[in-house]
């Protein structure tokens, strides 16, 4: 069942409610796909941080307000939005979001450590019109203007392949995102700061 906020929602609001989530933890990449409520499957990993600490936000800086950007642009946008991550201290993992049949796919970044509204305003601050939350159960679209939430469960898998690897997810020192876009593809091996195995 969707429950959706009596708020007006973006344009392009059913799109964002289909969207494909995989994220690149050290141990594996899990993607992530909307349910219908009260059909969960799948394990939420442990995440660092207080105790407590139960939610990751999905965001992007790629396509800002639903438009697409040239590559250059999308890849400058991530940069900053590395930076903010790395500034504020905040533990991410990179990620994609893309349509069911990936032929659409946008560069992200789960990120432990925010409240849904801090959530929104990162997301606001790079004209996006929506981020997501992930909580165990739980997979929700959060609106970033207009307050409009989606929820419904999710099913998590380990992902078959794996994402697309973009200059986002260059190795680095955890904590620590690159101050430009590289322009050499990633390496192999973990990239992201370490996290517990999934649960």
């Amino acid at each position: 069942m969707q429950v959706t906020d009596a708020v007006t929602t973006p344009p392009n609001w059913e799109l964002y409610r289909r969207t494909v989530v995989d994220i690149r933890f050290p141990d594996r990449t899990v993607r992530i796909k909307p349910r219908p409520r009260g059909t969960a499957e799948g394990p939420f990993p442990e995440l660092p941080g207080p105790a407590g600490t139960v939610a990751l936000h999905v965001v992007t800086a790629y396509d800002p307000h639903g438009r697409p950007a040239l590559t250059e642009d999308n890849a400058r946008a991530q940069a900053r939005l590395l930076d903010e991550l790395g500034r504020r201290g905040l533990a991410w993992w990179p990620a994609t979001g893309s349509d069911v049949h990936g032929t659409h796919i946008e560069q992200s970044v789960a990120v432990a450590g925010l409240s849904d509204s801090a959530a929104r305003e990162l997301g606001r601050r790079f004209g996006q019109d929506a981020v997501f939350a992930w909580t165990p159960g739980t997979w929700r679209l959060l609106s970033c203007d207009g307050g409009a939430t989606d929820i419904d469960a999710v099913l998590v898998r380990d992902a078959v392949g794996t994402i697309p690897t973009g200059a986002e997810s260059r190795r680095r020192a955890p904590g620590r995102a690159p101050a430009r876009p590289p322009t050499a593809p990633p390496p192999a091996g973990p990239e992201t700061t370490p996290v517990s195995p999934p649960v």
